[in-house]
């Protein structure tokens, strides 16, 4: 049985990991799928949008224990990835792409659609840290939430440093990663850690809906573009940032998806955007 299952409907890419009897604990094997899974849907134009989810009752509970065990008993293997490791890097990014965003699991934001988080359940450790490098992240009221680093004898791993303070502040950031204590979904989206929360049995239904409406009312282009933009804006002066706002707009003017933004909103129809 694959790791990851793959599938595209409606504009929507679907990225569900598939290991249910363990709540979906991360294997090496999961890595490499999602990465090329994300990467074939972030070149597929009939793509828009790309859900990240999990099978059964977990999103992803972590790194698979035997993993760890394997670690904790022999030490780091030659091949573990480290930072600034050739391994972390990706042959296939684009050339423009900021090269913070080509290493291990950051390359999330250099996909050029929006990832969104389904989040069934337990999202624990580096479930955490996958969570948090989707772009949005909804949640069922079944879900928890959990760094697990500092109860293993572990740090912050792949970034979660930087990045947790960013989105949900440095308190909340800090209380999270020391105490490793397990969050429930309301308190999750008190923090900002997620943008909303769901009932379990309208849970896929609420997510999709939001989905399939970037999907088909939204510019692929605009989207691409502002992805970018936030995601470059972490690293740049606000006088930076304007200065890049200023190329794109003028980019954006003679484009054909604001032609037909201006022509679906004047006629009173769904908009047919192209991403061009």
């Amino acid at each position: 049985m694959p790791d990851i299952l793959y599938e595209v409907s409606g504009r929507v890419a679907t990225i569900t990991l598939n290991r249910p009897e363990k709540l979906n604990a991360w294997t090496r094997a999961m890595e490499q799928e999602v990465r090329q899974a994300m990467h074939e849907a972030g070149r597929d134009d009939d793509v828009r949008v790309i859900v990240l989810t999990g099978a059964g009752r977990g999103f992803c509970a972590g790194a698979d224990m035997s993993l760890l065990s394997d670690v904790a008993e022999r030490g780091v293997p030659p091949e573990h990835p480290l930072p600034n490791s050739a391994a972390a890097s990706d042959a296939r990014s684009a050339i423009d792409v900021r090269p913070d965003f080509e290493r291990q699991y950051s390359y999330f934001p250099a996909i050029p659609k929006p990832i969104v988080a389904a989040i069934n359940g337990p999202a624990v450790g580096l479930g955490l840290v996958i969570a948090m490098y989707c772009d949005l992240r909804f949640a069922s009221e079944s879900a928890r939430f959990g760094s697990a680093f500092a109860r293993r004898g572990l740090i912050a791993e792949y970034g979660l440093a930087w990045l947790l303070p960013k989105v949900i502040g440095h308190a909340n950031a800090m209380d999270i990663l020391l105490s490793a204590r397990v969050l429930d979904a309301q308190e999750a989206l008190r923090m900002g850690l997620v943008n909303q929360v769901f009932a379990p049995d309208v849970f896929l239904d609420r997510v999709y809906a939001y989905a399939n409406d970037l999907a088909h009312g939204v510019s692929p282009r605009s989207m691409r573009v502002i992805k970018r933009q936030v995601y470059d804006a972490m690293f740049q002066t606000l006088g930076e940032a304007v200065d890049a706002a200023a190329v794109e707009m003028r980019a954006s003017l003679q484009c054909e998806d604001f032609k037909e933004g201006v022509a679906h909103f004047l006629e009173k129809r769904a908009p047919a955007f192209t991403g061009r």
